[in-house]
């Protein structure tokens, strides 16, 4: 899902320090950052390992877990949740982009994932 209002990028655009469960672990603050909208059990079942969880209803009040020096990935299932949260960032003042695809199209390139069970996935 994608939006002519929003910026987005194909999901092989994405930071491949992402793949890894601590992108940039040397740099603070880190240049970019992956952020996972989706619900608990979403992101339980299967997840990018560098990227960070705020559920889409708990952003707003957990603004101060992101950086607004850092560029922000945002990714939900298929994008349109994503948009939604990208709309209200750049609102707020974040330099943030819609990860076209979402998760689906994460496990359909074959980028890794890793989830709460020994066989992580998306779908």
């Amino acid at each position: 899902m994608t939006s002519s209002h929003v910026p987005s990028v194909p999901i092989d655009a994405v930071p491949a320090e992402f793949d890894a469960a601590e992108p940039w672990a040397a740099t603070t603050p880190p240049p970019a950052l992956l952020l996972d909208v989706r619900e608990d059990d979403e992101w339980s079942l299967g997840h990018a390992p560098g990227a960070i969880h705020i559920p889409m209803v708990d952003v707003p009040a957990r603004l101060d877990e992101l950086d607004y020096d850092s560029e922000i990935y945002v990714i939900c299932r298929q994008g349109g949740r994503s948009i939604q949260v990208v709309q209200y960032l750049t609102h707020v003042g974040f330099d943030a982009t819609n990860v076209s695809g979402g998760m689906v199209a994460w496990q359909q390139t074959g980028r890794p994932l890793t989830g709460d069970g020994a066989d992580a996935k998306v779908y």
